[in-house]
């Protein structure tokens, strides 16, 4: 084509106007229903959200008609209508009214290739189709957008401060890998900000005394479903505060957004889970004074959520606990059974089965214990022993125990009703610690917490659904250790063997766990917290270190940091120096908030344009290949092999 038939494509676009008053109106053209040959209607989607149906008749104009049949369907056009007297289809997504066409103008095409169907399925590189197209998709990315404003403004009326802080920033030893940024200076480089968290320091001893950010960090971590190199997390500081304003505050945003959303009216069921509508929440009915929460807000210590729940993320949508066995003198013969261990600790729970007989409990128990991963099934502590309880069996399936079973089954049930036939009870041993326990999971937590999703999916234990009562289960997680042995593999921020188990800037819990640095920082507690939402971490922080010598120390006499890495924070330390207040903070992970509250596993549908697994966007082709043309400016050349 030449420059003038392109120009003859070009349609000058009209603002949107009221239809029934100025007859204009642009928008997405949505399938054609023809009831007849001489008359067809279509939904047209507009800017504005609505939609109307628009009627064409052969009776009015027979060019113009035909014209309207021939349009490929989805495609952007402009329209001019006026009122009609006919009703639409029932079919319709549209409301009321009905406009008569009186001219029409597509804007663009669409291609022969593209099938939109109820159930079409686009690849990740026709992203921008699957945002048109898959309408759970597009209601999470409107959710999110949603939520967004509603925390924001919620902080607004706290008095917080939105400042933004560089991206480019440098290359430090405070945790995950990071991306470098070469420059023309050569032999330098920035690295992409892991985290604000010098930044907002630096701004409380500035004097800014709430600060808050929707802060885009970078980290290059291996591949998970909840993990993206590039994220999105709402950051907040306070100055002059500790862990119980701030989890005060935290709480008060969500539940102001919780109440904002109305669960119980707003979640609808799409083809890929239960997504909150952002149209329904603004037409939900007024609360009633008995209308029942979905969420609950709840706090543990790290030591007893490890107790009850063998994790640091306890879902507590999980119904019972795990408990310890306090006397294992009259079951030393099964102990033997299922551990090494000489003195073990043996730690049980119970599962109640929905209407599940023995022996398709038995088969599902083979299955489940079948697939197990291999650091689960032949852990180095003893592999786990799973009984099914079932009265036609020698003392109810429980024989392996002894006569004595009854006093674990007790246990379990803590005095309650009696266990039923096919009703799981299982057993897990570990080695007694002497000490903090300084990981974030036991076995026996990690096996209950698949065990309890294999039933979920197999329909034989219930949860509740997203917008029912006790669906959105928040646990404040407190009193965290402070260091943990490195692993091997782990960013080790010292010499000493160990790391921050949430990062260096944290504070000791008290006096007496900051003398215990000296002695034996493993039993330290720090004065960490995380925000944990149906168990899955969505936020982390802790109050802060404010003076400059308590955290020259923890960095250059616990952690062992050499003094050149120590260097690196030389503009922190001079920050503090200067009269920083205390303050705390907190950091709530958006992306995977956003991905829990609309029923999906993975951040990547709650991103309008995300990476896959490899850190690949395959929708723009990125990362892409760089020739020695471009590197030659940062001083940088290609790997011969």
């Amino acid at each position: 084509m030449n420059c003038s038939q392109l120009a003859a494509q070009l349609v000058d676009v009209p603002f949107e106007a009221n239809p029934a008053t100025d007859g204009r109106l642009v928008g997405f053209i949505g399938r054609r229903r023809n009831v007849s040959k001489a008359m067809s209607f279509a939904d047209l989607y507009t800017p504005s959200g609505q939609v109307f149906q628009i009627l064409s008749r052969s009776d009015t104009d027979s060019d113009l008609h035909e014209k309207f049949r021939s349009l490929k369907y989805h495609v952007p056009i402009y329209v001019e209508v006026q009122q009609a007297q006919e009703e639409g289809p029932e079919s319709s997504q549209a409301n009321d009214s009905v406009f008569v066409v009186k001219d029409i103008q597509p804007f663009n095409s669409m291609p022969d290739d593209v099938i939109v169907s109820r159930d079409a399925v686009f690849p990740p590189s026709k992203r921008h189709l699957q945002i048109r197209f898959h309408n759970d998709l597009k209601a999470r990315l409107e959710f999110r957008s949603w939520l967004k404003g509603v925390l924001s403004e919620r902080l607004r009326k706290k008095g917080f401060t939105d400042i933004e802080t560089p991206t480019l920033f440098k290359t430090t030893s405070e945790g995950a890998r990071e991306f470098l940024v070469p420059t023309r200076q050569q032999g330098t480089a920035y690295a992409l900000s892991q985290s604000p968290q010098q930044y907002k320091q630096a701004l409380i001893a500035s004097g800014v005394m709430r600060y808050m950010q929707w802060a885009r960090c970078y980290r290059d971590e291996d591949a998970r479903t909840d993990r993206q190199p590039e994220f999105t997390q709402l950051d907040m500081e306070w100055a002059f505060a500790g862990a119980a304003k701030v989890q005060e505050d935290v709480n008060d945003i969500v539940l102001g957004a919780l109440s904002a959303l109305r669960p119980a009216h707003s979640y609808k069921d799409t083809r890929n889970g239960r997504v909150p509508v952002v149209s329904a929440i603004a037409n939900a009915p007024p609360p009633s004074e008995d209308e029942p929460p979905a969420h609950r807000f709840t706090s543990i210590k790290f030591a007893e959520s490890i107790a009850r729940y063998g994790s640091d993320k306890p879902d507590l949508r999980i119904p019972g606990r795990i408990h310890a066995i306090p006397d294992l003198e009259e079951f030393r013969n099964f102990a033997s059974m299922i551990t090494h261990h000489s003195d073990p600790l043996i730690e049980v729970f119970c599962f109640r089965l929905d209407d599940c007989p023995p022996e398709r409990a038995r088969r599902f128990v083979a299955d489940f214990m079948k697939n197990l991963p291999h650091t689960l099934a032949n852990n180095p502590d003893g592999t786990p022993q799973v009984l099914v309880s079932d009265w036609s069996k020698p003392l109810g399936g429980f024989s392996s125990l002894g006569h004595n079973y009854d006093k674990v089954i007790n246990l379990v049930t803590e005095g309650g009703e009696e266990l039923n036939d096919g009703d799981l009870v299982v057993f897990q041993a570990r080695e007694k610690l002497v000490g903090q326990y300084c990981s974030g999971s036991t076995k026996i937590g990690e096996i209950r917490s698949r065990l309890w999703k294999a039933l979920v999916e197999e329909d034989l234990m219930k949860t509740p659904r997203l917008g029912e009562p006790g669906s959105l289960q928040f646990v404040w997680v407190t009193e965290f250790p402070m260091f943990k042995p490195s692993e091997e593999g782990e960013p080790n921020q010292g010499t000493a063997g160990l790391s921050a188990c949430h990062h260096p800037f944290t504070a000791p819990l008290t006096q007496a766990d900051f003398e215990l640095l000296d002695t034996n920082p493993l039993q330290a507690k720090s004065a960490a917290y995380d925000l944990v939402l149906n168990g899955v971490e969505i936020g982390g922080g802790s109050q802060r270190i404010h003076l400059a010598d308590v955290q020259t120390y923890i960095m250059e006499h616990v952690l062992k940091i050499t003094p050149n890495k120590t260097k690196e924070f030389s503009h922190l330390f001079d920050a503090l120096r200067t009269g920083c207040p205390p303050h705390a903070g907190f950091a709530l992970g958006f992306d995977r908030l956003v991905a829990l509250m609309t029923d999906t596993s993975t951040v990547r549908d709650v991103i309008a344009f995300p990476k896959t697994m490899k850190g690949e966007d395959l929708f723009v082709g990125s990362p892409s290949k760089v020739d020695d043309a471009q590197l030659r400016p940062y001083g940088l050349a290609k790997l011969r092999s």
